[in-house]
């Protein structure tokens, strides 16, 4: 029996699925380059209750609801390969495969596999700072889960590798390139409805996972070097506001407004503005 599994000993894989929760035959795995992995499972039980005892009458198993929460630098090779299934236009599934093993990957030993079938993006919050990489975190809902003792058979599996510094990345406002910045992130909050209905088989598994109403948000940091931004908001300005993902990639919201503009000042510190804003809608490419 193997030792405790550290963190250098898990990956992250992940492929489309051309039928929903099915994991293809023989797929093609990427990998997503995490910094931490929360995979969970949680059954939902029914617990009955009943007269003539204190205690539980039975524990009946209810809707299995899977998730996977991951954090990850986005991989200069590759910035936006996993991240673009946060769009719902794509309306993509997929399978995520978070395996555990000893040794050297390519010939892994005691593996431990928790494979998310029928995966969709429930939310996605991509961030940048001064003297750090762009990172994504990302909830992810699943259709189906699997515990399994080894790789996916048929499969191969490659790994994305880079990181994009904060030197590589921009902001824009409509054509502008903003400068002040210090500070962004952004956010893509889905709102999928889990779907089960009465069946059998696989009643306790839920049968769609249709995206519902998207709510688009983010903040801006700036040094507070200009009042633009109270402007906007006192003259109800809209503008886009272009982000830079690495290489030619880009995350673009359209429909822009400020939500709110706050300059905190305190004794002994430089005078930032915090701008929030909500978009009506989003690109990545």
């Amino acid at each position: 029996m193997p030792e405790t599994y550290s963190a250098h000993e898990s990956r992250v894989y992940y492929v489309d699925e051309t039928e929903y929760g099915q994991t293809p035959a023989n797929p093609s795995m990427l990998s997503v380059p995490a910094e931490s992995i929360e995979p969970t499972v949680n059954p939902n039980n029914i617990k009955l209750r009943g007269v003539g005892s204190i205690d539980l009458q039975a524990i009946k198993k209810g809707l299995r609801a899977p998730t996977l929460k991951i954090s990850y630098p986005l991989p200069s090779e590759a910035p936006i390969n996993f991240l673009q299934y946060a769009k719902a236009e794509l309306n993509k599934s997929l399978s995520v495969q978070v395996l555990y093993y000893k040794g050297v990957f390519a010939a892994a030993t005691d593996i431990i596999s928790l494979l998310h079938m029928g995966c969709k993006f429930q939310r996605a919050t991509v961030e940048c700072s001064v003297e750090d990489v762009v990172k994504a975190s990302v909830e992810l809902l699943a259709q189906d889960f699997a515990a399994g003792i080894a790789k996916i058979t048929g499969a191969s599996y490659a790994d994305h590798a880079g990181a994009v510094p904060f030197y590589e990345s921009y902001i824009k406002k409509d054509a502008a390139t903003l400068e002040r910045v210090t500070d962004w992130k952004w956010t893509i909050e889905n709102n999928l409805k889990q779907v089960p209905v009465i069946r059998t088989p696989n009643g306790n598994v839920l049968k769609y996972l249709p995206h519902r109403h998207r709510d688009l948000t983010g903040e801006v940091v700036f040094e507070f070097e200009s009042k633009e931004e109270f402007d906007d908001v006192v003259n109800d300005a809209e503008f886009s506001l272009e982000f830079g993902l690495g290489g030619t990639c880009k995350a673009v919201f359209t429909g822009c407004k400020w939500e709110n503009a706050a300059s905190p000042t305190r004794i002994e510190e430089l005078v930032s503005l915090k701008a929030a804003f909500v978009a009506k809608t989003v690109t990545i490419s």
